[in-house]
């Protein structure tokens, strides 16, 4: 799932940036020689989780944005180094007030379907944001503008009421179609299906459950791609995946780190795989539905993480490959804060800490009595996403030993999110957030996003956590905004509204016959359209 504006800028490293949060660099197997470039050949991609809406606004899952990603484009987008560069955008001017960004639009950018690309389309994709009837989790960057206008077809410009700090960044959502949604239903629209963007790849079809294809857009502003074909592949157990990628039936998945470090290491996989592990931007957390009783009082919740071995986890789990998240923020960054006090590894504490919330009696299952209630609730976890499982019988175990019963429930990941996430049916949840290069959480921790499809869906709502969210993004002062977010990590850690768990490793797989990744900070798909196959190597 994504946060905020990062759900428009995960363009940068769609497939597998899915964990580590240091500062070391990335790194590779040998590959083949480079081989000449040549057009042709399709690379097909495991995932474990089908599309929910080709329409990205309308969307909040992993792979509905991975293939949009391909689809579309926006304003502006992150080099492999993660700066700010132009995208649909030729470049942009700021006021001095920092209040107006005027953009200069490419000229000569078609849709797939053959229609010139205009601000027309830039000013729609606003409006349609920004309208109450768009069922979307990500408005709130664009109510900020103040006025937004088209003096031309390649001129459109933002004025903002006051300083606005990832006003920039925001303009990385994907930018849709005017002439094929202007007037229309957007959440009726056959483009949730059938997308038709600027980016480059077409979509060319979407078989429900099995796999979504595109095709390479031969009159994309940036060039052709060389890979002709994109097919993504959805394999919902990971293991099976694993043997699919094996047999040839895959070209690119993510490892699990037992794979990485266990199962990837013959003479056969190293002559026809590439292993790569890098950092990426990503958490993984125990997140508790904050309208639940049971979770009311912040000692109970503390006490949860106070029982949980993270260490453990990170060893058992990931095989050492990932380390402890306490908070939000990727470490290493200047918005986190290297000071934090998190609640470790202490069962005693843990009891303490149950007991003064009232949970003192004990049944004859050895599980804490309160009121005559038993405490034991159920985790929620996506299927196919084997670390997540595990993480969650580790939890189990070690709750139990504090007299907590836990029961796991492992639900497809589409209906996890309509049936339960976006209902707050749920007790608890294991699952992960993207970290954008921007630090503003606004989507993810205002208590305005408490709403049915929002993504504050476990309802923290925290006065004090507000107001320096919305202080935080409102000026350009990197030392101010420093200050507002280690102050809003000390209350996330006394608050304890999530276990923030781990940050893993990304750890993708690729056949050798593709040439041209260059891993970068921005991961290894950023370059994606100039990775190739030698004339000679390719198979389909």
């Amino acid at each position: 799932m994504r946060i905020g504006h990062a759900a428009c800028l995960i363009l940068l490293s769609l497939v597998l940036l899915i964990a580590a949060c240091t500062d070391k660099q990335p790194v590779r197997q040998t590959v083949r020689g480079p081989g000449k470039p040549a057009y042709g050949d399709a690379i097909v991609v495991g995932s474990i989780g089908d599309a929910s809406n080709l329409i990205p606004l309308l969307a909040s899952d992993t792979p509905s944005f991975e293939i949009a990603g391909y689809v579309y484009n926006g304003l502006v987008k992150y080099d492999k180094d993660l700066n700010l560069v132009g995208d649909l955008a030729e470049s942009w001017d700021i006021s001095k007030d920092g209040l107006t960004i005027t953009f200069h639009l490419r000229k000569g950018v078609k849709w797939h379907d053959g229609v010139e690309f205009t601000s027309a389309d830039v000013l729609y994709t606003y409006r349609v944001t920004i309208d109450p009837k768009t069922p979307t989790a990500y408005s709130e960057d664009f109510k900020q503008v103040k006025r937004a206008e088209a003096p031309d077809r390649y001129t459109f410009s933002v004025t903002y009421g006051k300083p606005f700090a990832p006003a920039l960044a925001s303009w990385g959502m994907n930018i849709l179609p005017a002439h094929l949604l202007e007037g229309k239903d957007i959440t009726k629209s056959e483009l949730a299906r059938r997308p038709v963007g600027t980016g480059p790849y077409r979509f060319k079809e979407w078989v429900a459950g099995q796999k979504i294809v595109l095709d390479a857009y031969k009159d994309y502003f940036e060039g052709e791609p060389y890979i002709g074909r994109y097919v993504y592949r959805i394999i919902p157990d990971n293991s099976t995946m694993y043997m699919e990628l094996k047999a040839g039936g895959l070209d690119m998945m993510g490892l699990t780190p037992v794979q990485y470090q266990r199962q990837t290491g013959t003479p056969d996989f190293k002559a026809r795989f590439n292993k790569y592990r890098y950092p990426a931007s990503a958490y993984t957390y125990l997140g508790y539905n904050l309208r639940n009783p049971m979770f009311a009082d912040k000692r109970v919740r503390q006490a949860i993480t106070s029982a949980i071995n993270k260490d453990e986890i990170i060893h058992g789990v990931l095989f050492g490959m990932g380390q402890v998240a306490h908070g939000p923020y990727k470490p290493g960054t200047w918005a986190c804060n290297p000071h934090i006090k998190d609640f470790d590894y202490n069962p005693a504490l843990a009891k303490q800490l149950l007991t003064e919330a009232g949970w003192r009696q004990v049944n004859s299952d050895g599980v804490l009595v309160k009121d005559g209630k038993p405490f034991t609730f159920t985790i929620l976890t996506n299927q196919g996403n084997d670390q997540r499982l595990k993480t969650a019988q580790i939890i189990q175990r070690r709750l139990k030993n504090v007299g907590i019963d836990v029961k796991i429930r492992v639900l497809e990941f589409a209906s996890l999110l309509t049936n339960f996430i976006d209902k707050g049916n749920f007790d608890a949840l294991i699952m992960g957030w993207t970290i954008t290069q921007d630090p503003d959480i606004f989507d993810v921790w205002h208590s305005s996003k408490t709403g049915p499809k929002e993504l504050n869906f476990i309802g923290f709502k925290n006065k004090e956590v507000d107001r320096l969210i919305e202080e935080g993004r409102s000026t350009f002062d990197v030392e101010k905004r420093k200050r507002c977010y280690y102050r809003i990590q000390e209350i996330l850690a006394d608050e304890q509204p999530y276990t923030f768990l781990y940050v893993p490793d990304s750890l993708p797989v690729v056949s050798s016959r593709f040439r041209g990744i260059e891993p970068a900070p921005a991961g290894i798909t950023y370059n994606f359209i100039k990775w190739y196959v030698p004339k000679e190597e390719q198979v389909y």
